[in-house]
């Protein structure tokens, strides 16, 4: 399992442009089944993606199809975790 951690590295009226582009690209994620929640942080400085994948590699080379990062306006940082305890319903993302 995998935590994406975007941080944006532009003031948001940099960002916000690029906001259609890059949910689209998110909601590939999504249909891909790499990506398992998503959303932004809280200030507004970035966002956070779980997501499920077979390497880190994997996550790295598809995140640079994100336009946040080929912009180069976000800070990428990918975490790689095992879930060893998981809330009732969500017993699938333990590894």
């Amino acid at each position: 399992m995998f935590l994406i951690e975007l941080t944006y590295k532009a003031p948001f009226s940099e960002i916000e442009p690029f906001l259609p582009v890059h949910m689209a690209f998110v909601e590939k994620g999504f249909a891909s089944g790499l990506f398992l929640a998503s959303g932004r942080k809280v200030p507004r400085d970035g966002g956070l993606i779980f997501c499920k994948a077979d390497s880190k590699t994997q996550i790295e080379e598809f995140m640079q199809e994100d336009p946040f990062v080929y912009q180069d306006l976000v800070e990428l940082r990918v975490v790689e975790f095992v879930a060893s305890r998981a809330e009732a319903g969500l017993e699938a993302l333990l590894g």
